[in-house]
Order: structure tokens, then sequence, then C-alpha cells
């Protein structure tokens, strides 16, 4: 008995080709609107819809596959008696493959100056239909939706027939399909009503699956979102090294998190998804130099992000040190040859900054926190002790902000020159991270500028900043105690500024 595909799809690459090698294995095929067209056109013998419904395309194809010739034929059990008889009484022939892939929704989307009207005409609801048909039928139908498949279909057929192992991954990867597919739409008109969902659905494609997780005995995987994020790093492009681990891909986009901060010329190296040196510099040599002498020792084995081009001194600079990862706008000829005789460094070309930022999303034991993007670094800045800031100190404050935010708390940041001398991170209290900042700066603390993600609850971290010398103070204020610490600052000659911001970061 002939065998029937059902061939209707949006993107058409390679699908002649699959058709020709269903023709070849017996199969009869049947065809829709424009697939049925791009068929016919290179040489594949081809049925039309309408000739199985006996029924019109109709509202401007929203409905042509909709229709118990089809549906019947694909979800009728072979061998049921019950179903047998429905199939006869009704004149219905089995669909026995069904090869469908979805409007572009997604990417329709993405589209500069796409109307909404666009957006929704490239809802499909038949290709879905279709696709959910053939996929609950698995046992006597195989539904292929991804381009990839094509050929081990025809591999299979070539020793004669899809077996039912194939044909149940391929119906469970239709309904990770037309979920991800049905997510994404939901997605859209949330995000444009500005509607929280009693029930949300996010969908991600696997990128990579990873050699491990944090830790050797942990497995782990990558998945991505479809969106245009900035700096995304799935969006960058890898020029040499081997594959990222979990951890790097954490460290990277932590790294990538920052530089989004900047506009001007900025290096950031970051060690654990903490900054230990972050500088801005004329050039990309000066930005890096800065940030490696901010921690010379921290930076080993670190991540580096820079928004400029590696030129041959930059290179030459960094193949000194043991570097994981360099992720910059790009690379000159001679600085990449520099760079890639180092066999494991992983060097990645960013895509283009855009400033766009979605929600942020963490897992949580039983559940997911989802929250908007921190892209906020004051709502104001306010002098609140005698002695003010001067026009270079505002420019520190501004600068300490933008790497506090992205500094675990409790955090604090020590800067000068846009260059940071002293970070504490993570710690129980906030005077301890104080310490460790401070320590850190030593001599070079003295009229810096020392940036806090959070209020001063008492005293002690002003008075200890005094005596590295400190000049100014950033912080959010909102402590009761707020006097305190403004007096405290009065008393040893230290300006304060309130941001009316908090960057906490756990």
């Amino acid at each position: 008995m002939t065998k029937r595909a059902l061939i209707s799809v949006s993107d058409k690459t390679n699908i002649v080709e699959f058709a020709k090698g269903l023709e070849k294995y017996g199969y009869e095929i049947i065809s829709t609107g424009g697939t049925f067209t791009h068929l016919k056109n290179n040489g594949v013998s081809c049925i039309s819809i309408e000739d199985i419904t006996h029924f019109p395309e109709i509202l401007e194809g929203r409905v042509k596959t909709l229709h118990p010739k089809i549906h019947g034929g694909l979800l009728s059990k072979r061998g049921n008696k019950l179903h047998n008889k429905h199939i006869e009484e009704n004149n219905i022939e089995y669909i026995d493959l069904v090869c469908v892939n979805l409007y572009p929704f997604e990417q329709t989307v993405k589209k500069i100056g796409v109307t909404e009207e666009e957006i929704i005409e490239n809802i499909d609801i038949g290709g879905p239909s279709m696709l959910r048909s053939a996929a609950k039928n698995f046992n006597d139908v195989v539904v292929v939706t991804d381009i990839a498949d094509y050929d081990k279909i025809l591999k299979e057929l070539e020793n004669g027939s899809i077996s039912l192992p194939t044909r149940r991954s391929l119906a469970i990867k239709v309904f990770n399909t037309t979920a991800s597919y049905d997510a994404a739409i939901a997605n859209y008109f949330n995000k444009k009503d500005n509607l929280v969902p009693k029930k949300l659905t996010i969908s991600y494609k696997l990128q990579d699956t990873l050699r491990y997780g944090e830790n050797p005995h942990q497995k782990a995987y990558h998945y991505v979102q479809n969106n245009n994020e900035s700096y995304a790093l799935h969006n960058a492009v890898q020029l040499h090294g081997k594959a990222m681990s979990y951890n790097n891909i954490q460290d990277a986009s932590a790294a990538l998190d920052i530089l989004n901060e900047f506009d001007e010329t900025t290096c950031i190296a970051v060690k654990h998804m903490n900054p230990c040196g972050v500088a801005v510099g004329k050039d990309v040599f000066e930005a890096y130099s800065r940030a490696y002498e901010a921690d010379p020792i921290s930076i080993y084995g670190g991540i580096i992000a820079i928004n400029g081009v590696i030129d041959i001194r930059t290179a030459e600079k960094m193949s000194k040190t043991f570097l994981e990862i360099i992720l910059a706008n790009d690379y000159e000829k001679e600085a990449l040859d520099i760079l890639t005789k180092k066999k494991n460094l992983r060097i990645y070309k960013l895509s283009e900054k855009n400033n766009n930022s979605v929600e942020q999303i963490k897992s949580v034991r039983g559940g997911i926190l989802v929250q908007d993007f921190n892209d906020k670094l004051a709502d104001e800045y306010m002098d609140v002790t005698y002695k003010k800031i001067t026009a270079e100190q505002q420019k520190d404050i501004e600068f300490g902000l933008k790497v506090v935010k992205h500094v675990k708390s409790n955090a604090i940041v020590v800067v000068k020159n846009s260059q940071t001398l002293g970070i504490g991170a993570g710690q129980m209290n906030r005077v301890g991270s104080c310490k460790i900042a401070l320590d850190h700066a030593g001599e070079n603390a003295k009229g810096a500028i020392l940036a806090s993600d959070a209020y001063f609850p008492m005293r002690d971290s002003v008075d200890l900043a005094a005596k590295y010398g400190i000049s100014a103070i950033v912080q959010p204020g909102g402590s009761i105690r707020d006097q305190e610490s403004i007096d405290a600052c009065n008393e040893k000659g230290v300006a304060m500024v309130f941001s009316k911001i908090r960057h906490f970061k756990h």
C-alpha cells in the first residue's frame, strides 16, 4: 500500500531533497500553499491539500489543514476496528508521515518596525495542530519538525522502516517544540501588555551539554533563550580555545554584566563571579593594564572582558598571564596570532552592545524567582555632610556604583580615577567587606572613593575608611542610624553622598 507524507514547511531548507528521498521510498507527497509550489517547481510530484479535503483554502490561508480528512488520517489507530470503520465510512486515507516546521513567530517579533498585525499573522495554527495529532499517534505516524532529522529519517527508510524508538523520540521533540512555540507567543503578549501571568512558561533551547557542573560529579547543560539580550554569551563567537565549563559560563556572564554598564573603553577582570579589577583607559592597553594592576594576584586564572579591539601590545601583555577567557569586541590579526598560541585560552568576539536587558531568573528549591534587571544606578545624589564632593569625585562615585552593584553583598568597592583599588565581597557584615577592600587598597586608598551596595548600620565602617584616608563615601542611605554615619563623616572630614538606591546582589 502506498504511504502518504504531508509536507508543509515555513523554512524550506533541504525540503526538496527530503521530499525526493521520501518519493524514492514509495511515499506519495501531499502539500500546501507555498510548499506545494516550491516542491512542484523543483520536480517533486505533489497532491494539493484541496484535492484531499475537497474544501478550498479560506480566510487568507488561515484554514486549509484543519479538516477531518487530514486529522482523521493522522489520528486513526491502525488496527483499531472502530477507527477503521470510521475511516472507511468517511473515505479518509491514512497519512503516514508529517513534516512541518512552524511560522517564524520569534523571528518576526525581532524584526525592526514590525507591526502587531504581522506578528499575529505569524502565529501558526494548522502547523502545531498537525504536529500534535501526528505526535499523539507516533505508534503509526512519523512526525518531523527539525530539518536536522531529515537525513536520519531517510537513512532508516533505506534500511526498510522507521523504528518505534525513532518515532517516539521525534514525537517528544514535537511536544517540546510546540510548548516552546506557545510559550514564545504567551510571553510576547505578557510583556507587551505588562501582565504577570498566573502560569509562567519560559522556553530555552539546548546550547551545549557541558562536561560537568560546578563540580565534576554534577551533570550540567547550557540552555539559552532566543532573545537579543545585550552581550549575551551565546551570541558571541568563539574564535579559539577549548569548550566552556559551567563555571566559565557563569564567570563570563558576570564579566559581561559589568561591561554592559560602560560606554567608555573599559576592562573587567572577574574571578568566581566577582570583579577583581575594573578600570577605564584611553585605549584597550591602558584599560587592561589598569585592571591588571588593580589585583595582579587574583587576575591569575581569571576572565577578561573589554569593549574594544585587542591590539598587539595588549595581546603581548595578556599572554604573560594565565587567563581562562578573553571577551572583546574584536582582535587585530597579529594580536589573535599571539593569543592563539595558548592552546586552551578561550577567545570570544562579542556581539554588539544594544542595552537590551531582560528579566533575571534564578532557581530556588522547587521554583524560580523572576525580577527586573538592575539597570538603575541612583535615584539622586544627595550631599549629606559639610564637605561636598567635587566633579572629579562625582565621576568616581558613578564608576564605583557601576562596579559595586555587581559585587556579591555585602559589597564595598574602593576606587580612584576610574580604577578599582580594593573590592570586598560577600561578607556577613559590612565592616568585614570594608576591611578587605581597604586592606587591599592600602596606601592607594588615600583620597579615594568608597562605594557601598547598601546602607551602613553603624559608624564603624566610616571610622575605618577615615583611617585609610578615604575622601568620600557613596551609599544608599536609609538606615535608622544614618545620622550616626553622617556625624562620623563630619568629624573625620569625609564627604558622604546618598544615592537613594540599594544594590544588593545575592
